[in-house]
Parts: structure tokens; C-alpha cells; sequence
């Protein structure tokens, strides 16, 4: 259990943060989809997709 000063500093820091906080989470559940639950057509499609991605940069 954390302390009460302790719950109020995470919330102020996660409301403070809400895009850092969400980009977090969204890498998060990518890593998670790749690595547990896509099928290699999945990755293919998200290879050719990342693909592309970095030929227009």
C-alpha cells in the first residue's frame, strides 16, 4: 500500500502528463501485440506499414 502523499503526487504527475501517459500505454500494448498475439500476416502488414512510415521521413 502507498501513502497518501504518495497516491497524491502519481495522480498529480499522471494528470500533468496525460500524453506522455498515453504514448506510454500505446507502446505498451503494440509491444504486447506483437509479441503475443499477431500472426505472422499481422507482422508482415505492420512491417510494410512501418515500411513506408520511414521512407517519407
Amino acid at each position: 500500500m502507498v501513502s497518501e502523499a504518495q497516491a497524491r503526487a502519481t495522480k498529480k504527475y499522471q494528470e500533468k502528463n496525460k500524453n506522455q501517459q498515453r504514448l506510454y500505454r500505446y507502446r505498451s500494448y503494440a509491444r504486447k501485440y506483437v509479441r503475443e498475439l499477431a500472426s505472422d500476416d499481422d507482422l508482415l502488414e505492420l512491417k510494410n506499414m512501418i515500411d513506408e512510415r520511414l521512407a517519407k521521413q
